[in-house]
């Protein structure tokens, strides 16, 4: 899989290669170029819109953007940079998810909802079909996801470009169409907010911090929160981010390297629906059938 977010990706031609093929009518082409981008469209929204559900949703209606689109692409900019602001104009004009709905937007509500969630012991570890230790990441990684919606929408997507995916200024800065100044300020403000709640909080950070997964696991299933028999977040995955994003970014600040850059690193990258499959009834419609005028 190729991580269209590193430097190298700018001299890529495979994504010309396919948008020509698929415009003179080549069916498979299209689907190769789908299938190109849509792990990572779908992990971008994933972590904007907190439910995976949604996010499939979020992913198939960008790809149809860009799929209905993608006749007008001139080549007056990368590809890459093309459709990834497609993307980022969709994620941030979108309506508010359910995630947003029902988590806090801001750090001082989200701590108030993790206290009232009180400290257990670990239940026993063959109370459920699954091991306790994929539970407790499940906690983990879900209260993560629920961090990154008390940061601003655009907030939200600098950090996840800049931190979790480790887009070089650059590329950021291409992708947001902002200036690369602007882009580092943006992130080095996003990640200060992140780390300074992190800090004094998250267990993950330091051991006696206040906050720790598997002391609220218990309450989590009991609650309903977390459903042992259709997990959320740890599932779908063979790897962390930091394994997909394969190119480590430049540093832009002191606090590159802290631990809650680390963490979120290390959450899942998650293996999205095959979009293809998804997308081949949208694509016999006629006006998909006009643009492309499909022969195979």
């Amino acid at each position: 899989m190729v991580n269209p977010f590193t430097e190298k990706y700018g001299i890529d031609t495979t994504d010309s290669e396919l948008i020509d093929k698929a415009l003179k009518g080549d069916r498979k082409s299209l689907e190769d170029l789908i299938y190109r981008h849509q792990a990572w469209i779908y992990n971008v929204a994933l972590r904007m819109v907190f439910y995976p559900q949604e996010a499939e949703d979020v992913t198939q209606e960008i790809l149809i953007k860009i799929l209905t689109k993608l006749s007008t692409f001139r080549g007056e900019s990368s590809f890459r940079t093309w459709v990834y602001r497609i993307v980022v104009n969709h994620v941030l004009n979108m309506k508010k998810s359910k995630g947003e709905r029902v988590h806090a937007d801001n750090f001082d509500d989200y701590w108030k909802l993790i206290e009232k969630v009180p400290d257990n012991d670990l239940p026993n570890k063959d109370a459920y079909s699954v091991e306790m230790d994929t539970l407790v990441k499940e906690v983990k990684v879900s209260c993560m996801s629920g961090m990154l919606l008390c940061l601003n929408r655009e907030q939200r997507l600098i950090y996840i470009l800049g931190v979790i995916f480790q887009v070089t200024d650059r590329v950021g800065a291409e992708i947001m169409d902002i200036t690369r100044d602007n882009f580092r300020q943006r992130l080095s403000r996003a990640r200060k907010h992140m780390f300074n709640f992190m800090h004094d909080k998250c267990g993950l950070m330091d051991s006696n911090n206040p906050c720790k997964c598997e002391k609220k696991t218990k309450v989590l299933i009991e609650s309903g929160y977390v459903n042992p028999k259709k997990l959320l977040f740890n599932i779908n995955y063979i790897y962390g981010v930091e394994s997909a994003a394969e190119e480590k970014s430049e540093r832009f600040d002191e606090l590159l390297d802290d631990k809650a850059t680390i963490l979120f690193r290390e959450n899942p990258f998650q293996d999205p629906p095959n979009f293809v499959d998804e997308l081949r009834e949208i694509l016999e419609h006629k006006e998909f059938r006009d643009i492309f005028n499909f022969t195979n």
